[in-house]
């Protein structure tokens, strides 16, 4: 998985020279200068095609592609409950790790299961998915990552987009879920987009370039670190520290340290984290069912106004 079997000095060097660097991106244009990378034209038609419908525990699963934006259509799961809602939202983004589940597929039957309650779903395709490019982490080229994350954080606000265009949606009920490389793009996402009312992130570092330089080199590591200084991972997490997060990291994770996980809770202004005795595929039943209860919480329906007396 992603060709780092462990933790080297050398990453974790370039991870503190990183964060030295950002303030070329925090302090020196702000954040608007980081929010205005990933403009895109909202007008643009979703251009939605349905490719397949499939009936699962009273859901409703359509397999369809967009435009996201990317010069190719997108691949998505829709998950839709039966009635007309209000529904709340969930956009999900998975990992980047065992091929099977390198994909859309990885919170599907999740997304299933939530669906009973009261939950719309997307499930979208990265840029890391199997369906889409395997082997993606061992075959990129470095020195065009500010450019393909700068895409892909795009392609995520227009999976928002499909998402919120559900039918019986609630825009005041949107919630995010991220799992390694899928959480650390949507956290970005999250930072620009501020569309959400609960996020959770799993098995994430705080920094892309903790894991940048584990496989395929750029030519320079100093002029990498310059040009991805304004995608530093908390400054767009410092934009969401009023959303309700839930964090959950795994004790045996060789790829994330109890001090980076604590470096995204610094960024989000939350306490909210909790450790489970698993590894970074973070596959174990009560973290979904955890997931699950923050994100029921978090986006239920507000109490209706107590009646007057008159």
């Amino acid at each position: 998985m992603k060709q780092r079997l462990h933790r080297s000095l050398a990453a974790l060097g370039a991870a503190v020279a990183a964060l030295a660097a950002i303030s070329y991106g925090a302090e020196g244009d702000g954040f608007e200068a980081q929010r205005a990378l990933f403009q895109y034209d909202h007008a643009a038609p979703l251009g939605v095609t349905e490719k397949g419908v499939e009936q699962r525990g009273g859901a409703s699963v359509r397999d369809v592609t967009f435009n996201a934006l990317l010069g190719k259509d997108t691949a998505a799961y829709i998950v839709t409950p039966e009635g007309k809602g209000p529904f709340a939202a969930v956009l999900w983004v998975h990992w980047l790790g065992e091929p099977e589940t390198t994909n859309r597929t990885q919170f599907l039957n999740e997304a299933v299961s939530l669906a009973s309650k009261g939950v719309v779903s997307v499930l979208v395709d990265a840029m890391w998915s199997t369906a889409v490019n395997p082997d993606w982490f061992g075959k990129r080229v470095p020195d065009e990552d500010y450019g393909n994350s700068i895409r892909q954080v795009i392609a995520l606000r227009r999976a928002m987009d499909l998402l919120l265009s559900q039918s019986g949606v609630d825009q005041t009920r949107v919630g995010l879920v991220g799992h390694d490389y899928g959480g650390m793009y949507s956290m970005m996402m999250a930072g620009v987009d501020q569309r959400l009312k609960a996020q959770v992130y799993v098995a994430v570092v705080p920094s892309l370039n903790d894991w940048a330089f584990l496989g395929p080199q750029p030519k320079s590591k100093s002029a990498y670190l310059r040009q991805n200084s304004m995608l530093e991972l908390t400054d767009y997490l410092r934009q969401v520290r009023h959303v309700p997060a839930f964090l959950q990291f795994g004790t045996k994770d060789v790829y994330v340290s109890r001090v980076e996980g604590g470096m995204v809770a610094n960024a989000l202004g939350t306490r909210n984290r909790k450790l489970y005795e698993t590894d970074h595929a973070m596959n174990l039943p009560e973290i979904a069912t955890d997931r699950d209860a923050f994100l029921l919480k978090e986006l239920a329906p507000a109490p209706a106004a107590p009646a007057k007396n008159f």
